[in-house]
């Protein structure tokens, strides 16, 4: 028996690793019209915005009036998974106020996350203590949630070949930037603008049909006057066309440019554009700006924007004083129909 063992040589051998990960990051989440909120009933919540941490989706839940009957003096604040997973996520989360430092780590325990599970804060603060509180400021405050996504997985084996992301969006932005190759001259508010029919072409049906529908052969260096427009929204215009993102701009111009955009995203027949700018416009109604917001949404048939336009309006304060303004005159004026929707619609119980 001894013989064998030692005919059988070294034994052989193997090993693997199992490697602990995490992933960390915060969301903030300002409760503007803090008064509004209190009409929802007990048991009901409002919800953030979806945000991503270590490459999971999530969303905090809001409960005014607390979650339950046990909880209805207080408000609950929870954080969701906001996605399918196939098995449980597990990650350390606080919620607080944005103004209070963070918890030590080492205090918060792990909570697994599946399915439609929340976890969170049942009694947060009560409401009177919030409304007494420093926190609460001009009818607004604001809660911060910090994040850290544990992970484990088995250890991959080394990767010798790296594939770098995709870079044809790049490469036709330097392409409208140097004018290179361009066959086609736009006058915008005078400027000319240099561009490509075929890119043009692939990417609005409006092009397409302006740029060869009724071309003539060899009509290869024409120039096309726009008068409709500014400049710097049909350059903001022709980077989308090229890019699929946005033109960056000034935050302050942000505001200015979104409606203008928009309609040139409409007249060009762009639709995800179009969605895009209806998107950012949703982050700028205020008071004084949904008015225009919302002729701009009933004109342009932008349903998502003028449905966030009247979420906006279902608060009686917030609708008194808009009705105020000059701009809710002109909406009147331009839009009695849609002003008769706004008026009639039922207030929150």
């Amino acid at each position: 028996m001894s013989s064998a063992i030692a005919a059988a040589g070294k034994p052989s051998g193997s090993a693997s690793a199992i490697v602990g990960t995490s992933a960390r990051g915060y969301h903030t989440l300002k409760i503007d019209g803090y008064w509004c909120t209190k009409v929802t009933p007990t048991g009901e919540f409002l919800q953030s915005s979806q945000f991503s941490v270590g490459g999971r989706c999530w969303r905090i839940n809001y409960y005014p009036n607390g979650m339950d009957s046990q909880t209805a003096g207080y408000i609950s604040i929870y954080l969701k998974l906001d996605e399918i997973a196939t098995e449980d996520v597990k990650a350390m989360f606080t919620i607080g106020f944005a103004k209070r430092l963070p918890w030590p780590w080492a205090c918060t325990p792990v909570s697994v996350f599946g399915g439609e599970q929340m976890r969170g804060y049942p009694k947060f603060i009560k409401r009177e203590d919030l409304e007494k509180s420093e926190y609460l400021k001009d009818d607004s405050f604001t809660i911060r949630c910090e994040i850290v996504d544990i992970c484990t997985k088995e250890a991959r084996a080394p990767k010798f070949v790296t594939v770098p992301p995709p870079q044809l969006n790049q490469h036709l932005g330097d392409l409208l930037k140097t004018g290179k190759g361009a066959d086609v001259v736009f006058e915008v508010g005078g400027e000319s603008i240099a561009a490509h029919r075929c890119v043009l072409a692939s990417r609005s049906s409006v092009f397409n049909v302006e740029l060869f529908g009724a071309m003539k052969e060899g009509n290869t260096a024409s120039v096309i006057r726009i008068d409709d427009m500014e400049a710097q929204v049909f350059k903001a215009l022709l980077y989308f066309a090229y890019t699929d993102s946005l033109l960056e701009t000034e935050k302050e111009d942000e505001e200015a440019m979104y409606p203008h955009l928009l309609v040139a995203a409409d007249m060009y027949d762009m639709e995800r554009l179009k969605l895009i700018c209806e998107e950012k416009l949703c982050e700028h109604i205020k008071i004084d700006s949904v008015p225009t917001i919302l002729a701009l949404a009933e004109k342009y048939h932008c349903n998502g924007l003028k449905k966030a336009c009247f979420d906006f309006l279902s608060c009686p304060a917030r609708r008194s004083a808009v009705v105020s303004t000059d701009g809710f005159k002109h909406l009147y004026k331009s839009f009695p129909s849609l002003v008769m929707e706004l008026i009639s619609m039922p207030s929150p119980p």
